[in-house]
């Protein structure tokens, strides 16, 4: 099992769900962060923005859904613009559902 960790630009997370869903991945957590990428922030005109708001899913799947998944969210989160986000890739030893106590995902 892996944890893929997405961090987009909130405007494309419908698209991101959207396209998830469609592909038979429906569960995910979405949580509203701020952050900056290595550029270190952005200037617009004479604003400087030190952080920009970003939304972060966490996406348990199976070792062999990581390339779809992670295709599904770089083909849709996309913009060809500085601050599209990341994608990280982590082992995930276990998963719990708390109602039935069931193992995996």
């Amino acid at each position: 099992m892996k944890l893929i960790k997405a961090i987009i630009r909130p405007e494309k997370v419908d698209d991101v769900v959207d396209a998830l869903e469609k592909a038979g991945y429906p569960s995910f957590t979405k949580i509203d962060v701020v952050g900056r990428g290595k550029q270190g922030g952005i200037k617009i005109g004479e604003i400087f923005y030190n952080e920009l708001p970003k939304t972060l899913l966490l996406i348990g799947v199976n070792d062999d859904e990581v390339t779809e998944v992670v295709e599904i969210i770089k083909s849709n989160a996309y913009t060809g613009n500085f601050g599209d986000g990341k994608i990280f890739i982590q082992p995930l030893e276990e998963a719990y559902t708390i109602r039935t106590g069931a193992k995996g995902l």
